[in-house]
C-alpha cells in the first residue's frame, strides 16, 4: 500500500495560542478535506480554504462529511472540533485539547471537591458580575437572586432599546421554530458562545462537567464560564438581529456573534477569566508545558516517569523481596 505523505505535525509551541486565534466557523452540509495545512469546505457555490491553526472551534451541523486527513489536520493544529446539532443549538462530542498539561484539570478538580472552595471560585464567578460590588458575604441563594435580578434587568433594557416584544425566555431545545424570533436568536447566540467557550476550557485542557455554580451536565462548566458573558454579549445582539428581522435569524445571529467575538477579543478574555477563576494568584502568563507527564507519589507529590524503578530489588530472593514489600507497605 502507498504511503501517503504530508506535512511535519507542527510542535505545540509554534501553533497559535488559543487566546490569538479567531472566533469559530459553523458548517452544515458541505464536505470538509484538506489540502497542504489548511482545510477546504466546498459545496454547491465552490471551496474555499481556512487555515486550520487559525481556528479556535469548527462546529460541524447536520449534513456534514469530513475526511481522515482534514481530521489529521485539525487535531494536529489543536482547533477544537464540536458536532452539533441543527442552528449549533445541540451538542454531540467534541475532539482533543490544545495542551498537554493537566494543570488547571486537577486545580479544577480539587476546587470543585471541596465546599469551602467551590463556593469561593462561585463567589469569584458572580463577582465579575458584580464588579462595583462585594458578594463574599452572600450566600449562593441571594447570588442566585441578584443574578435573575440582572439578567431580567438585561432582557427589559434591551427590549426597551429595539422595540422588540419581551414576555420571557421560552424555548424548546428539540425544536428551533417552536418559539418567537427573540426566543430563537437567543437561542442561536447562545450556542455559538457555549461552542466558543467549550473550545477554550477543552483546549486549556480543563473539564467542560466539573461546572461550579451549574452541576450534573456533561457541559456545567461551560454553562458557568458562558454566564459571565451573555449579558454583555449575546442577549443585546439577539434583540439587535430580532429587530432587523431578517429572512435566516439563526444564519444572522450566528454571524453577529462570530464579528463581535472576533473585534471583542471574548476568547483571550476568557483564557484570563478561566485561569484567574482556578489558580488565583498564580495565573501568570507561560508557555505551553509538553513534556509534562509524571509518576503520582504519596510523599514527593510527582517523580520522572519513562525510569525502571526497583532495579536494586531484581536480585533479591523471593522471601526477602515479599519482607522488604511489606515493610513498603506499613511505611
Amino acid at each position: 500500500m502507498k504511503k501517503i505523505s504530508g506535512l511535519k505535525k507542527p510542535d505545540l509551541q509554534a501553533l497559535p495560542q488559543i487566546r490569538d486565534r479567531i472566533s469559530f466557523l459553523y458548517l452544515e452540509r458541505c464536505l470538509v478535506n484538506r489540502q497542504d495545512g489548511a482545510i477546504t469546505v466546498t459545496d454547491a457555490r465552490g471551496t474555499v480554504h481556512v487555515p486550520a491553526a487559525a481556528l479556535s472551534v469548527l462546529l460541524l451541523g447536520p449534513g456534514t462529511n469530513v475526511s481522515h486527513r482534514a481530521m489529521e489536520l485539525i487535531g494536529n493544529s489543536g482547533t477544537s472540533v464540536i458536532w452539533v446539532g441543527e442552528h449549533g443549538v445541540r451538542y454531540y462530542a467534541h475532539g482533543r485539547p490544545l495542551t498537554n498539561s493537566a494543570r488547571l484539570l486537577i486545580k479544577q478538580a480539587q476546587l470543585v471537591s471541596n465546599v469551602r472552595t467551590r463556593i469561593a471560585v462561585a463567589r469569584q464567578m458572580y463577582q465579575l458580575r458584580f464588579p462595583d460590588e462585594d458578594v463574599s458575604s452572600l450566600t449562593m441563594q441571594q447570588l442566585r437572586g441578584r443574578e435573575g435580578s440582572r439578567i431580567r434587568s438585561i432582557y427589559r433594557r434591551c427590549s426597551k432599546a429595539t422595540g422588540v416584544p419581551w414576555s420571557g425566555r421560552e424555548y424548546d431545545p428539540d425544536n428551533f421554530y417552536g418559539s418567537d424570533p427573540i426566543n430563537m436568536a437567543l437561542s442561536a447566540a447562545h450556542a455559538c458562545l457555549y461552542g466558543i467557550v467549550h473550545s477554550v476550557i477543552v483546549a486549556l485542557g480543563c473539564s467542560p462537567g466539573l461546572g461550579f455554580i451549574h452541576s450534573g451536565h456533561e457541559r456545567s462548566f461551560v454553562y458557568d464560564i458562558a454566564d459571565l458573558y451573555k449579558g454583555s454579549l449575546t442577549i443585546p445582539i439577539a434583540f439587535e438581529v430580532t429587530a432587523e428581522e431578517p429572512e435566516d435569524i439563526g444564519s444572522a445571529t450566528r454571524k453577529r456573534v462570530r464579528d463581535a467575538i472576533a473585534n471583542g477579543r471574548i476568547i483571550e478574555q476568557a483564557v484570563k477569566d478561566i485561569r484567574f477563576l482556578l489558580l488565583g494568584n498564580e495565573a501568570v502568563e507561560e508557555d505551553i508545558e509538553v513534556n509534562v507527564l509524571h509518576l503520582w507519589d504519596d510523599k514527593l507529590g510527582k517523580v520522572a516517569y519513562a525510569v525502571s524503578y526497583g532495579k536494586e530489588m531484581d536480585n533479591l530472593d523471593e522471601d526477602t523481596l515479599e519482607e522488604g514489600y511489606g515493610t513498603i507497605l506499613e511505611d
